[in-house]
């Protein structure tokens, strides 16, 4: 458009040339009014090519934003996941200094002058959240050092120990949306028949007491929690057995049991258990008879004639909190236990009482003492009755990390406890012990 309108202006300069004065005023006249309109139909022409036109792309801004993602589906597998970690270690100091430094009936505070490892764990703990569509779990503790013996113990409770002595616990849980919630866990969990529990630095004291190294530490199998209100709970559990992940009969041991809360700083628990602890059949590790059946290479045999006595354990413990400073506590049992069906009973009476004030914000003092009738030699193998006292002052260097000093004294009515001469023996055993536990994670509240 623009090429013609400038060979018009050209031609008529030319022939402007040619003419008089007259005809190029005339000319310049009506060339002005052909200019006025050719431009007035250029502007015409580029308003209509503009809305023809598409529209030019945007420009990037001088500080450009990125385009926001599309929305993805969550792919983060450990969202909600705690990863925690302990570590407990003490020295303790027997004053019978008992040959191979040995501390009798300690569940984990075993050894005598010498610095000890009793734990080293890691807690893994994706939690259910039902109030936010979430039913489902995980939990898995994995655990080292001394404790380890203790709790995995050996094939008199668990057929093959060493297969799961370094997992405490791995379980799975479900909240099935019947009523307020029915909890199932299914896997190996801490037993809570008993008021003490694995952990050290959510007990009052540093070693454990008697009760605690009897009762069961752990089960397989399936339990649910029913809460019914705020104040009452109710459990079932359907076992392999006490401290057996894999069982060693026939036989699954159950448990019925209630929490009670009446008020907010009282908390009351009462199970009852019933199983059989006695093995169907056993291992020969290293046998080298042909004709024995074996399980993972390890040959086994039938036990003739298996004793199927049954085991009865009635527990109960309670926790009130007086006040922010003082709480006590208290937990009482009774174990009975027959070999066969018509065998007389053994039987394993007592309980504990525990007091806790807490002096200053890092500063606590706490207080245990302890009753066990054993009938029959079902805990510690003689019929005795024992006794023990233990105060632990308590520090709280930082937020994780617990200092613990602690003096016990163990007693019974007859010479039981190791000294330094070989076939001599006490009927007490005291003990100062020093404890020290490091902790760290997300994980809230009792482990």
């Amino acid at each position: 458009m623009f090429r013609t309108i400038l060979l018009l202006l050209l031609l008529a300069g030319t022939r402007a040339f040619a003419q008089s004065d007259s005809d190029i005023n005339k000319q310049v006249a009506e060339l002005t009014a052909l200019v006025q309109k050719l431009q007035a139909r250029v502007s015409d022409m580029e308003q209509k090519l503009k809305v023809s036109e598409p529209s030019s792309p945007v420009q990037p801004s001088a500080d450009p934003q990125p385009p926001s993602a599309p929305a993805a589906v969550d792919s983060n597998v450990l969202r909600g996941t705690t990863v925690n970690f302990v570590l407990d270690g003490y020295y303790g100091y027997n004053f019978n200094n008992p040959i191979g430094r040995v501390n009798l009936l300690r569940a984990f505070d075993v050894s005598s002058k010498a610095f000890s490892l009793n734990q080293a764990d890691i807690v893994l703990e994706n939690a259910p959240d039902p109030a936010h569509g979430k039913r489902f779990g995980l939990r898995l503790d994995l655990q080292y050092g001394q404790a380890t013996a203790t709790l995995q113990g050996n094939a008199s409770n668990e057929p093959r120990p060493d297969v799961y002595r370094n997992i405490f616990q791995v379980y799975g849980t479900y909240v099935v949306p019947i009523g307020s919630g029915l909890t199932v866990d299914f896997g190996k969990w801490a037993s809570s028949i008993g008021i003490e529990g694995n952990y050290t630095k959510d007990q009052m004291n540093y070693s454990r007491s008697f009760w605690f190294d009897f009762l069961p530490f752990y089960h397989m199998g399936a339990r649910f929690n029913y809460k019914i209100n705020d104040a009452l709970a109710l459990n079932y559990w359907i076992t392999n057995g006490t401290q057996q992940t894999e069982p060693f009969n026939g036989f699954k041991d159950q448990l019925v049991g209630l929490n009670v809360q009446p008020r907010k700083n009282i908390a009351w628990t009462i199970n009852y258990y019933f199983g059989q602890e006695h093995p169907d059949f056993q291992y020969f590790p290293g046998s080298t008879q042909s004709n024995l059946p074996m399980q993972q290479g390890i040959p086994f045999a039938p036990i003739t004639n298996a004793p199927s006595g049954k085991l009865h354990v009635f527990d109960s413990y309670a926790t009130w909190a007086v006040t922010p400073k003082l709480t006590f506590a208290g937990d009482g049992d009774y174990v009975i236990e027959r070999l066969f069906t018509t065998s007389s009973p053994v039987h394993t009476a007592g309980g504990t009482a525990y007091a806790r004030y807490q002096l200053t914000p890092r500063t606590a003092i706490a207080g245990r003492a302890e009753y066990l009738s054993d009938r029959g030699g079902l805990f510690t193998g003689t019929t005795q009755s024992l006794k023990e006292l233990t105060v632990t002052l308590e520090h709280k260097i930082a937020d994780g990390f617990l200092l613990r000093e602690e003096w016990r004294r163990d007693a019974s009515n007859h010479p039981y406890f190791l000294t330094d001469t070989l076939g001599i023996l006490k009927k007490e055993q005291n003990t100062a012990t020093l404890g020290l536990v490091w902790w760290f994670g997300a994980k809230e509240g009792i482990w």
